[in-house]
Order: structure tokens, then C-alpha cells, then sequence
């Protein structure tokens, strides 16, 4: 590939694409916000397809159960000038970390005008019935980069003062596309899957609808985050969580941080063939300890991404839309 086609695909993720006879993705961005910090490029790319109308956040919610997660979320929307995106705090059965360089923390303390916990913010099963009740029928796209502890409670919820109908059925009629960064292909062990092995049989052997993998072994290819490091902008909390991350996370310096949870948002906002083959119809497996496999045999409507491109090419489309600034 020539350095030109590189800058090429660069440049081209910063322009906007013209959706015309159809809506765009609407988006509920599900994430575990720590302890690694990939997913605050994954939000950047979220925000930076939305500011050029290629998508619509609907809400954020936390599925880490530590103190810091829904502020963290919330500096960001901040950031992005969308303070008004609902955020959801983590189910009360959600695992709890956060990185022992205590970015999260640092961040919050440093950014949101007032430090907040995760008890401030409503539960997120109820922003997803609330916005899940208010949508259009199959028009909503759920996007998990963490843990999938609030789709269970999801799943299990009845009826409320949103919605007569109960969570499996709300899903079915109100979800149109599922796109989970979960699991190894075709088979190994991944942190969201087996921190909540248990949420995860639930989530993955009961949805209604669909559902698209982007698994361990694709972001872990694709670096993304030294050219956000430096950007010469000014009170960024993604430039200064990159810096920081990259030089403390870990305990080592990094040039650069896998994008497991970037390549989620990339293809649940574009089409997911664009960038990566899709394999499937299968069914996704979660086994006694933790670990998941993959059944070929079994349409259960689960594809999971292989790479098809180099993986630089990805990497700088991504990091292009991680530099967005509002």
C-alpha cells in the first residue's frame, strides 16, 4: 500500500457521509469506561460520526460498577458538547474495576465541575427501557464494549412506568442491530465474557435479535492513540487520558493502545463489510469457566468480524475520527 492510499483513508474518515433515503444508527453505547482506557477513544469515535450526522447517541451507560465510571462518561459527553445524553450507572450485580495508575479519578477530578460517583445517575436498565420505549420500532443499535451485566438485568426486567412489555420483549420490538466487542475467535477466553461469565450465558444464549462480535483478537491488532496523545489542542480529556495512559498504564510507556472497543462503534455506525469480513451464521458459546467457543452448525443470527485489511489502514482511519475536536 503507498503512503498516499494511507493518507487517503485517513483523511476520508473525517468526511462526512451523506445518508440519504434511510435514518442513521441509533445508538445506546454501553461501556465499562475502565480500568483500560481504549474505550475513551472508542466514545471519541462515537462522538465524531455523530458530529458528521452518520449516527445519533441516544444515551451512555456504565456496566463497570466502580464509583468513577458514569463521571467518567460524563466528562466526555461534556466535552463533546452533549451534556444532555442520558447516562445510565452500572447494574448493582456489575464486576467493579478501575486501573491502578487511578486515571479515572485523575480525570474526573480534573474535568467535571463537580466530582460525582456512579449513585448519581439513574440505573441503566431503566435509560434503556426509558429510550428503548421511546424509539421506533426496530430502530435501535446497542453497542457493549464492557461487561454485559446491564443487559441481563435488561432481559430480566418487567414491565415498568416506560413500557407494558417485558425486557425480552422490548428488545425484540424496539433493537435492530447488536454489536458486542466480547469473546475470542473461534474460541479462548476475553475479560468482559468471563469477569461475568454468568451475565454473559444470559445475554448471548437469549437475545431476540441478531447479534455481531468484534472479538479480542481484532482491536488487538490495530494501535491507535499516539498521534491523540499530542494533539496541540487544549483541554482535552481524550488527549490528556492517552498521554497519561500511554506513559503510566501498565506500569511501562506505550507508543500506542489495542482498539478493541473503536472497532465495535466503527461497525455498528458503517457498514461492518467495509472494513472486516463477516463470518457466519453461528452460535457463540459461553462454557463453565469462563471461556467461549465457537458452533459453526448452529444458526443462532451471531457473526463475528476477521480482519481484511492491514492493520494499520484501520488504525489510521480510527485514530483520524479519535482526533475529532468539538
Amino acid at each position: 500500500m503507498s503512503k498516499i492510499f494511507h493518507f487517503l483513508i485517513f483523511f476520508a474518515a473525517m468526511i462526512p457521509i451523506q445518508m440519504t433515503g434511510q435514518a442513521v444508527p441509533q445508538i445506546i453505547f454501553d461501556t465499562d469506561m475502565g480500568p483500560d482506557y481504549d474505550d475513551v477513544g472508542a466514545l471519541a469515535v462515537l462522538h465524531a460520526l455523530a458530529a458528521q450526522g452518520e449516527c445519533d447517541i441516544l444515551a451512555t451507560v456504565a456496566s463497570d460498577g466502580h464509583p468513577s465510571i458514569a463521571p467518567t462518561i460524563e466528562v466526555l459527553n461534556r466535552y463533546f458538547e452533549k451534556p444532555d445524553i442520558p447516562i445510565g450507572s452500572p447494574s448493582r450485580n456489575a464486576p467493579a474495576f478501575t486501573a491502578e495508575n487511578s486515571w479515572n479519578d485523575s480525570l474526573i477530578h480534573r474535568y467535571l465541575p463537580q466530582v460525582k460517583t456512579n449513585s448519581e445517575y439513574p440505573q441503566a436498565v431503566k435509560v434503556y427501557r426509558k429510550i428503548l420505549a421511546e424509539s421506533a420500532d426496530t430502530s435501535v443499535t446497542i453497542v457493549t464494549v464492557g461487561f454485559v451485566t446491564n443487559l441481563a438485568d435488561l432481559l430480566r426486567s418487567g414491565p415498568d412506568e416506560f413500557s407494558l412489555l417485558s425486557g425480552k420483549e422490548l428488545i425484540r420490538k424496539k433493537v435492530k442491530n447488536y454489536v458486542a466487542m466480547a469473546g475470542v475467535f473461534p474460541e479462548g477466553k476475553e475479560f468482559n465474557v468471563y469477569q461475568d461469565s454468568v451475565s454473559s450465558n444470559v445475554v448471548f444464549s437469549q437475545w431476540p435479535t441478531p447479534i455481531l462480535f468484534s472479538g479480542f483478537e481484532i482491536g488487538a491488532r490495530i494501535g491507535t492513540g499516539r498521534h491523540t496523545a499530542h494533539m496541540n489542542v487544549r483541554n482535552s480529556p481524550v488527549q490528556w487520558a492517552y498521554k497519561y495512559n500511554l506513559e503510566t498504564f501498565g506500569g511501562g510507556k506505550a507508543l500506542s493502545r489495542p482498539s478493541w472497543d473503536h472497532t465495535a462503534v466503527l461497525v455498528a455506525v458503517r457498514p461492518a463489510g467495509d472494513y472486516f469480513y463477516i463470518n457466519g451464521p453461528g452460535r457463540f458459546i459461553i462454557n463453565p469457566d469462563g471461556t467461549n467457543s465457537w458452533d459453526p452448525a448452529t444458526d443462532a443470527g451471531h457473526h463475528f468480524l476477521t480482519h481484511k485489511y492491514p492493520y494499520r489502514i484501520v488504525a489510521e482511519l480510527l485514530e483520524g475520527l479519535m482526533m475529532y475536536t468539538p
